[in-house]
C-alpha cells in the first residue's frame, strides 16, 4: 500500500551545511511539506551539536535571549547531579537540557526526490520560548499564504508557535499559540462555521495519556473550545501516545488525517483517521494496524531508532501522494501511495 522510495534516505545530515563552523548536523528530519507551482518545499528540522566534544562532559547548546548568540552549557558525566536519560536529553540539578539545538531549513525540489538545500536557516531561535530550538513543523496552505506550526522549545517547556509565508523566503512570526506542553498541531485548510480548526496534542502531567484534542479560533491566533477527539488505545500499536502528523486533506469520504502513534516501547508507527467532512470532531474510521512501521535499516537504527514520523504529504491532482517522514530522528525519507489505497485500508480495518 505504501512503497518506500528506492532513493531513501532522501536527505541525510551530511547533506546539510552546519549553521556555524564548530557545529555538526546530526539530524535532518521531520519536515513540513508544501508545494509552490511545480516545486516541492520541505521545511526541515535540522538538529546540530558541538562538533568537538570532550567524552567526559555532556554539552547543551542554548540560544541566549540577551546576546542573540548560542551558549554552551556543560556538565561532567560523573557528576552525581547529572541524569543522562539518553543521548538526546539530560537533567542537571533538576533542570532539563537538550544535547542539540534545532532550527528550520528550506529544501526545494522539482521532482520531489532530489532536493537542493539552502545554506542558512529559514527560522532560527529568536525569543525566550525558542532557546532550546524549533522543531517538527507542519504547513497549511490557505490561499496564497502558508501557515507553519512548529514546536518552540525552551526551559519554559514545549509550546506551539505560528509563522506565515507566501514564498518560503520571508517569514512573519506570530508567536506562541498553544502553551506548554502542546505539540503536533495541525491546522485544517478550511474554516468550519466561520472558525479555524486545529488538532492539537496537549500532554497531561498527572492524569491521562497524550491524546489528540480539537481547538477553534476566529483568527488563527486565539484558540478555545478545546475537547479531546482521538485517544491512545490500550494494547494496540498506538497505546502510549498519538499525535497528528500530516495536515488533514479532504477526500470523497471525508478528511484524512495521517497520524503517528507510539507503543509502550517508544516504537513510532503511522496510521490513519477518517474525519467527517463537516465535523472535525467526528471520527468515522481508524487504522486497526499501522499503515507504516519501522522496517528499513535507516528506520530501525539512527539517532533514536525504531521511528517513522511524518510531518506532511505532497498530494497531487491524480490523488497520488508522497509521504515525507523522519526516520530514526536522523534522516528524511519518502514513500508513495494513493488516496484510494489509504481509504481502502480503512475499509478493511
Amino acid at each position: 500500500m505504501i512503497q518506500r522510495l528506492s532513493q531513501n534516505p532522501l536527505i541525510q545530515p551530511s547533506d546539510v551545511r552546519p549553521s556555524r563552523p564548530d557545529f555538526e548536523v546530526i539530524g535532518a528530519f521531520n519536515a513540513g511539506v508544501a508545494r509552490i507551482g511545480d516545486e516541492v518545499i520541505l521545511l526541515l528540522r535540522v538538529a546540530e551539536r558541538l562538533k568537538e566534544r570532550d567524552p567526559d562532559w555532556v554539552t547543551a547548546p542554548i540560544w541566549n535571549t540577551r546576546t542573540g548568540e548560542v551558549d554552551l552549557f556543560r556538565a561532567r558525566r560523573d557528576d552525581e547531579a547529572l541524569d543522562l536519560e539518553d543521548e538526546r536529553v539530560f537533567r542537571y540539578r533538576g533542570n532539563f537540557y537538550l544535547s542539540s539545538l534545532s532550527h528550520l531549513r528550506v529544501a526545494r525540489s522539482s521532482d520531489g526526490i532530489q532536493f537542493s538545500l539552502e545554506d542558512q536557516p529559514a527560522l532560527f531561535p529568536a525569543c525566550n520560548t525558542e532557546s532550546f530550538g524549533l522543531e517538527d513543523p507542519r504547513i497549511t496552505q490557505m490561499g496564497k499564504d502558508y501557515w507553519i506550526t512548529y514546536k518552540a522549545v525552551s526551559e519554559h517547556g514545549i509550546t506551539t508557535a505560528l509563522a506565515q509565508t507566501c514564498d518560503f523566503r520571508e517569514f512573519t512570526r506570530h508567536g506562541v499559540i498553544f502553551c506548554p506542553e502542546n505539540l503536533d498541531v495541525v491546522i485544517f485548510p478550511k474554516t468550519f462555521d466561520g472558525k479555524y480548526v486545529a488538532w492539537t496534542r496537549p500532554v497531561g502531567r498527572h492524569i491521562g495519556l497524550p491524546t489528540i484534542w480539537v481547538a477553534r479560533s476566529p483568527d488563527l491566533l486565539h484558540w478555545g473550545d478545546h475537547e479531546p477527539v482521538l485517544a491512545p488505545r490500550p494494547g494496540m500499536w498506538d497505546a502510549a501516545r498519538v499525535g497528528s502528523s500530516a495536515v488533514p486533506f479532504l477526500t470523497a469520504q471525508g478528511w484524512l488525517e495521517i497520524y503517528h502513534g507510539a507503543d509502550v516501547n517508544h516504537r513510532y508507527c503511522v496510521g490513519l483517521a477518517l474525519i467527517d467532512a463537516e465535523d472535525p470532531t467526528k471520527i468515522l474510521a481508524r487504522s486497526e494496524v499501522p499503515v507504516m512501521q519501522p522496517e528499513a535499516p535507516y528506520e530501525l537504527s539512527g539517532f533514536f531508532g525504531n521511528v517513522v514520523f511524518p510531518c506532511g504529504v505532497d498530494l497531487r491532482p491524480d490523488n497520488t501522494l508522497t509521504l515525507y517522514y523522519g526516520a530514526a530522528d536522523e534522516t528524511t525519507c519518502g514513500a508513495s501511495t494513493s488516496v484510494n489505497e489509504l481509504l481502502a485500508s480503512l475499509s478493511t480495518s
